[in-house]
């Protein structure tokens, strides 16, 4: 189950960070473009923003991939785990400096 789950949270994470069938254009237009109560649209609502986060959820179904292949193959899933976390941690910072920067960025 641990597996079908991180496989399915990779393909998510694909599927918007290439753009599938233009999947990451809607989610960009329906949901991260607009106004979060009295916050403004951030980074999400930009093309890199987005990608930034469609690397995370990538990073986060290679980890719990990792976590699911562990039982079968100790080394595997130790480096796939591994990987997801750096990837996480390393888009998590991008991520957090990009939101920082389009937050000041706002005219008040």
């Amino acid at each position: 189950m641990v597996l079908a789950i991180g496989v399915l949270l990779s393909l998510a994470g694909i599927i918007l960070l290439f753009n599938v069938a233009g999947a990451a254009d809607a989610v960009i237009r329906r949901v991260t473009s607009r106004s979060l109560g009295e916050l403004a649209p951030g980074f999400a609502a930009s093309r890199g923003g987005f990608r930034i986060y469609a690397l995370l959820v990538l990073a986060i179904g290679v980890a719990v991939i990792g976590l699911g292949v562990i039982g079968q193959s100790a080394v595997g899933g130790v480096a796939l785990l591994g990987v997801g976390l750096i990837a996480f941690v390393a888009a998590s910072v991008v991520a957090i400096v990009g939101e920082v920067r389009t937050y000041r960025g706002l005219k008040r």
